[in-house]
C-alpha cells in the first residue's frame, strides 16, 4: 500500500466523498485558494468550485448555525472549525441544536455533519490555543466523537462520518499531522464504534488516545526489551465506545492505564476506567491508572510546555505502579 501522511489521508478522504456525493460540501476559514490553515484542502476549491467549498467569515457561531441548518435540508457539511478551542464559541449550535434535532423531532429529521477540529498540544500555542476537550462533547447525548492516531484510521473514519447521520465531532490530534502510514488506494471505511488493538500484550493494557497511542506503542516497544508486555489498545471513537474490546483487553491483562492529553481530572480517561471498573473488576490485578495532561493551563514556554504534557516516561512509572 502507499504511505502518505495524516493530513494528506484528511484531504483525501473529503475528496473521494465529495466525488461520491454531490450533498458533501465544505465550511470554514480560509479553506479555498489558501488551502486551510494546516493544508487539508489544498486544490479542492480547484475542482469543485466556491458553491462546495465555503469561505466562512471569522464567526464560528454564525457557520456552525448554518450547517445545522443544511444539515436539516439533507446536505452533508464538513466544517473545518480549526482549533477545538475554538468550538466553544459555537457550543450553543453543537449541544443545543445539532446533538437534539433527532430527538426534536422523533427520528424523522437529522443532523449529518462533521465538525473537524485540531486538538492537543500545539508547540507554544498556549492556554487557549492547546485544549483537548473532547470529554465536553462525548458527555452530549446525540454527539458521536472520533479520535484517529493513523492515516489509515483517519482516512476511514473520516469517511464513514460523513456518511453518518448525526452530527460528529472529528478530533485530529495536531502533532499526527505528519505521522506517515500505509493507506489503501481502494475505497474502504473504519466503522464508529470499533476499537483496535494496535500490539497485543499480556500483561498490562494501555488504552491510548489521538496522539499518545504512537507514544503508548514507543513505550510497549522499550519495554518488551525489559520483559514486559504490553498491549496497546486504541478506542478510535470515544462516542459510541467499543466497550467490549476494552473489557476484553483488561480481563486479559488484569492491568491497565489510560493516556490521554487533556488534563486528568474530568477527561474521558475517568469514563473508561468506570466502565472497566464496572464490568471488569474480577479481573484487575492492581488499580486502573490514568496518566494525561497536568492540572493547569497550558504554558506558552517551550520549557514550561514539555513539563505539563503526558511524557513517555510518565507512562513508563505509571505502568512500572501497575506492575
Amino acid at each position: 500500500m502507499p504511505q502518505i501522511t495524516f493530513k494528506q489521508a484528511i484531504h483525501d478522504a473529503m475528496v473521494d466523498e465529495m466525488r461520491c456525493d454531490p450533498k458533501v460540501i465544505l465550511l470554514g476559514e480560509d479553506i479555498g485558494a489558501f488551502g486551510g490553515l494546516t493544508e487539508t484542502t489544498i486544490g479542492i476549491i480547484e475542482e469543485f468550485g466556491p458553491e462546495r467549498v465555503l469561505e466562512t467569515p471569522i464567526s464560528e457561531c454564525g457557520f456552525v448555525g448554518a450547517a445545522v441548518g443544511v444539515a436539516l435540508q439533507g446536505w452533508r457539511p464538513v466544517i473545518e472549525i480549526g482549533l477545538a478551542d475554538v468550538m466553544l464559541v459555537a457550543m450553543d449550535q453543537i449541544v443545543n441544536s445539532a446533538a437534539k434535532m433527532n430527538y426534536f423531532y422523533d427520528g424523522r429529521a437529522s443532523v449529518g455533519m462533521v465538525v473537524r477540529a485540531w486538538s492537543g498540544f500545539r508547540r507554544s500555542g498556549g492556554p487557549q490555543q492547546s485544549q483537548s476537550n473532547e470529554a465536553m462533547f462525548a458527555h452530549v447525548p446525540g454527539l458521536k466523537v472520533v479520535m484517529p492516531s493513523t492515516p489509515y484510521d483517519v482516512k476511514g473514519l473520516l469517511r464513514a462520518s460523513i456518511r453518518d447521520n448525526s452530527p460528529v465531532m472529528f478530533y485530529e490530534s495536531k502533532g499526527l499531522y505528519p505521522l506517515v502510514g500505509e493507506v489503501p488506494d481502494q475505497e474502504y471505511t473504519v466503522p464508529l464504534g470499533v476499537a483496535e488493538v494496535k500490539r497485543e500484550g499480556r500483561d498490562v493494557t494501555v488504552v491510548a488516545l489521538g496522539a499518545m497511542v504512537p507514544r503508548a506503542l514507543a513505550v510497549a516497544e522499550t519495554l518488551a526489551r525489559e520483559g514486559v508486555s504490553v498491549e496497546v489498545v486504541d478506542p478510535r471513537t470515544l462516542r459510541p465506545l467499543d466497550t467490549p474490546t476494552l473489557v476484553a483487553s483488561a480481563r486479559k491483562t488484569g492491568r491497565v492505564v489510560i493516556v490521554h492529553e487533556a488534563n486528568v481530572f474530568g477527561g474521558f480517561g475517568g469514563e473508561i476506567a468506570a466502565v472497566l471498573a464496572d464490568e471488569a473488576f474480577r479481573s484487575l490485578k492492581a488499580p486502573i491508572k490514568r496518566v494525561g495532561g497536568l492540572e493547569a493551563p497550558v504554558p506558552v514556554s517551550p520549557s514550561m510546555e514539555s513539563t505539563v504534557v503526558p511524557t513517555e516516561q510518565r507512562i513508563v512509572e505509571a505502568i512500572r505502579a501497575v506492575l
